[in-house]
């Protein structure tokens, strides 16, 4: 394992950003201080929604591609392929399919979702790992996970419950 110092911080936007160093004269940012730009009190948050965003999976991809001669391409096409699965699994749609059809809209899909597909994207990840974990093939995982998404969003968006909420 390679030393690493904490080599000092620098001041962008006014958010101070921790710069740390190693022997081999690679430095690294603080994502969560950077994150803090958008938002002081949920960093974490900014850094999810980067990490599920297609264009950052892309240059991870990437990065690592060119980088690492230890890149596992097969596992990763199983991360890459994962993105779109939840999106099709609950919004039915590819994200390259939506900046298709949302040309003049900034950001991804998921910026322009409900709170409502917000929290079932959230537990939909989770069980798709789940799934992965299970051995479950990307098909058969879609349609669990679209029978999921349908089922939460029908109770989070019923009117059943927004009676029983009022």
């Amino acid at each position: 394992m390679t030393k690493q110092e904490n080599k000092g911080k620098i001041t962008a936007n006014d958010i101070e950003i921790v710069v740390v160093s190693q022997e081999n004269n690679d430095d690294f940012l603080s994502l969560t201080d950077i994150a803090k730009y958008k938002t002081t009190d949920y960093p974490s948050e900014v850094i999810q929604n980067w990490m599920r965003n297609r264009g950052t999976v892309e240059f991870l991809g990437l990065w690592e591609r060119i980088h690492n001669p230890n890149f596992n391409y097969l596992e990763f096409e199983v991360i890459d392929g994962e993105a779109d699965l939840l999106n099709v699994a609950l919004f039915g749609i590819t994200a390259a399919q939506w900046r298709a059809r949302n040309p003049n809209k900034e950001g991804n899909m998921r910026d322009h979702a409900t709170l409502e597909q917000l929290v079932v994207l959230s537990n939909i990840e989770s069980i798709n790992a789940l799934l992965i974990h299970q051995g479950l093939s990307q098909r058969d995982r879609l349609v669990q996970l679209n029978n999921t998404a349908i089922t939460q969003m029908k109770s989070l968006t019923g009117t059943s419950l927004q009676k029983r909420l009022k």
